[in-house]
């Protein structure tokens, strides 16, 4: 995966709360066989009037937002199944970055292991955020090495991020890369069990 360490990007306002993960990508849409090309399912039941035509009131069909790599959504985002492919889609689309007052565990875990940043702030930090993006001024600032948000007005919020999803997204690492930077560590306990409890190794 990408490190993520520092962005500087458009942020895109969806205040709504409750943000289930089938409206951020439905069941028709999961019909591929790789974790690509789900970027345009995201939210489709919104981006998109019949015949997938754009819905021009669609706050990702406008322009600057058309080309966020940061949303700042409502609480409790990403709720609802386990589904990853909502992530997937996330990302696919560009999205790097949610800023929310809450999030799904599940989510949490899954955009961790996909190289997407959550941070979570206070409900009317995360409402004066959305109040002050405007076309106008809609790039803002995430730092993960500083653990700072800088908003479009210059104002910079601090966050909190969990140390081993932190290390996961500094890094680039998947939970399969992470085990593997372990490697050194592994192979000293197995060399230690072996001698500790020899009848578990026979």
């Amino acid at each position: 995966m990408e490190p993520f360490t520092t962005l500087t990007a458009v942020a895109a306002p969806l205040w709504q709360e409750n943000i289930d993960t089938d409206q951020i990508i439905s069941a028709k849409e999961l019909m591929k066989p790789q974790k690509t090309g789900f970027g345009e399912g995201l939210f489709a039941g919104w981006r998109y009037l019949e015949g997938r035509t754009e819905n021009p009131e669609f706050i990702l069909n406008r322009s600057p937002y058309r080309n966020a790599e940061i949303l700042v959504a409502g609480p409790n985002f990403g709720c609802g199944s386990s589904r990853e492919n909502a992530v997937w889609a996330l990302r696919d689309f560009g999205i790097r970055a949610v800023i929310a007052p809450s999030f799904s565990s599940i989510f949490t875990a899954n955009c961790a292991r996909n190289g997407v940043l959550v941070i979570s702030l206070a409900h009317d930090v995360v409402a004066a955020l959305v109040d002050e993006i405007a076309p106008h001024q809609a790039t803002m600032t995430v730092d993960l090495l500083g653990q700072r948000v800088r908003t479009p007005q210059g104002r910079e919020i601090a966050f909190q991020v969990p140390a081993l999803e932190r290390e996961m997204l500094l890094n680039g690492l998947d939970a399969i890369a992470l085990t593997l930077s372990w490697s050194a560590e592994i192979d000293a306990f197995q060399a230690r069990d072996h001698v500790a409890r020899p009848w578990l190794w026979t």
